[in-house]
């Protein structure tokens, strides 16, 4: 740091500065980049600069944790999108890709760039440039001539530069080939109003209404995902990456993150009608046809979860409080993709007991492997609350029989006493072969044996009437042996 405290601009080895005259412009690779169509070269044609003391925020896109550095660094190497990565002592690793944006060379930094640039006289293909800013304090510029390390950093960065170096960056971040916004903590906990105005809590996270700072002033819900949950997280990038690849007019639709320390927060777009609790258990009602609407939905929605996306997903917290409506009452799943997520390789994963009580299918509690039925079962006891409009569970009720819905639904089907779930429903009274053929799916979906729960395309199909459905079994007549 020289007297006047403020940053020094440079390249790293092997990067170029667009413009020699701008001593804060933007550097460009002096080297022709890695071809994805022929990573095997990778190894052989590229190497890995090791930059002491130096980190930037932002362009991460994978992070692994409790593995060594040369796993790091050779994982970073074979992959054709990565241009460095940055380990920590703790055995974290950050790999990160173009353009490389607010970094820092600082002696209190612990963690170590590996910066991937070609070995001398290498040829490898059509040469693409990458435009960046880079900064390296005065009194390190010494050092920096000898070993031709230094690190990216943005030109606002250089501009606001006071004293010292911060620890971590507020400002609004863009992350390449993703089209969402890396936002910091500080800006969520002020557009928050410090987490003021609560929208609904679930198994993973608490959602709060919140306003950004933006010309717009656009209204979102920022989901803050409870601390069980982000303590050892080693995916949460790989996460938010795979959620933001989702695409269906039945999922909420993910507008941001923020990833920084110990805080992992999701930002939704904001549903202004509210969750179906909201409409469901209160005197204003939806409709029978408005809820038989957001059966089908809800059941478009994990079915895109479940089949349709790129990476499977299992939600494993379907409940009302997490389908929302937007102002044409189209219901619109939330929270998806932060329970664990399933590659197309894996079938089934067992870990622990995730989901809200009265919702969680019974192989949680049995040491069985855990699929994408276990959504199918929440779903069934969610169908349940729509089609008689209550809770799954009710304590204040004249008949104790009546305490538990879905053993109720049951023995109301079973007697063929569909009257007594319908209640005061004239609607859904009229509709009555709609309302027995909704409480059949249902019924179905709540098979204690995993196994005869049906795929929720199929109760898709079968809600919208494509598929005719049967009469269900008892559900509660499976025993398990473990």
């Amino acid at each position: 740091m020289g007297t006047d405290r403020r940053p020094r601009c440079d390249c790293p080895i092997k990067y170029i500065l667009n413009d020699p005259k701008d001593k804060l412009g933007s550097c460009s690779r002096n080297f022709p980049e890695q071809v994805c169509k022929d990573e095997s070269r990778g190894v052989e044609v590229f190497t890995m600069h090791e930059m002491l003391h130096t980190n930037w925020i932002g362009s991460d896109y994978e992070y692994y944790g409790d593995v060594t550095e040369d796993w790091c660094k050779q994982n970073c190497l074979s992959d054709c999108y990565c241009v460095a990565a940055v380990h920590h002592p703790r055995k974290e690793c950050w790999k990160k890709r173009n353009p490389l944006l607010n970094g820092r060379t600082d002696p209190t930094e612990v963690s170590k760039t590996l910066l991937k640039i070609t070995k001398d006289n290498s040829i490898v293909g059509p040469t693409t440039t990458t435009t960046t800013t880079t900064a390296t304090p005065r009194s390190q510029a010494g050092e920096k001539r000898k070993n031709q390390s230094s690190l990216i950093i943005s030109v606002s960065y250089v501009f606001k530069f006071k004293g010292k170096y911060p620890k971590k960056l507020s400002a609004y971040q863009a992350v390449p080939g993703v089209n969402i916004r890396s936002f910091s903590y500080n800006e969520l906990e002020e557009a928050t109003n410090g987490f003021e105005e609560q929208l609904g809590t679930g198994a993973f996270s608490t959602g709060y209404k919140a306003v950004l700072n933006d010309d717009d002033g656009k209204i979102v819900a920022v989901m803050k995902l409870h601390k069980t949950v982000t303590e050892g997280e080693q995916g949460f990038l790989a996460e938010v990456n795979s959620i933001r690849r989702t695409n269906h007019k039945n999922l909420v639709q993910l507008l941001g993150f923020c990833n920084e320390g110990q805080h992992r927060l999701l930002v939704y777009e904001h549903m202004e009608t509210g969750s179906l609790a909201d409409l469901l258990f209160k005197d204003s009602r939806l409709s029978w046809s408005q809820r038989v609407q957001v059966a089908i939905d809800t059941a478009k929605g994990l079915c895109y979860l479940h089949e349709e996306c790129s990476t499977q997903i299992i939600h494993c917290d379907i409940m009302p409080q997490n389908v929302l409506l937007d102002e044409g009452l189209t219901a619109k799943i939330a929270d998806y993709g932060i329970a664990k997520l399933l590659r197309k390789d894996q079938t089934r994963t067992t870990t622990k007991i995730r989901g809200t009580r009265g919702y969680v299918a019974p192989e949680w509690f049995r040491n069985m492997p855990i699929t994408v039925k276990v959504d199918v079962y929440s779903f069934g006891i969610l169908l349940l609350e729509l089609i008689c409009c209550r809770k799954s569970y009710k304590q204040d009720v004249a008949n104790e029989n009546e305490m538990i819905l879905a053993e109720w639904a049951c023995d109301c089907y079973r007697r063929k006493e569909l009257h007594l779930l319908a209640g005061d429903d004239e609607e859904a009274v009229e509709d009555i072969e709609m309302f027995k053929k909704l409480l059949m799916v249902a019924i179905w979906c709540i098979q204690e044996n995993p196994a005869l729960r049906p795929s929720m395309k199929k109760v898709m199909l079968t809600l919208e009437g494509s598929v005719e459905v049967s009469i269900p079994p008892d559900p509660f007549s499976f025993i398990c042996s473990v």
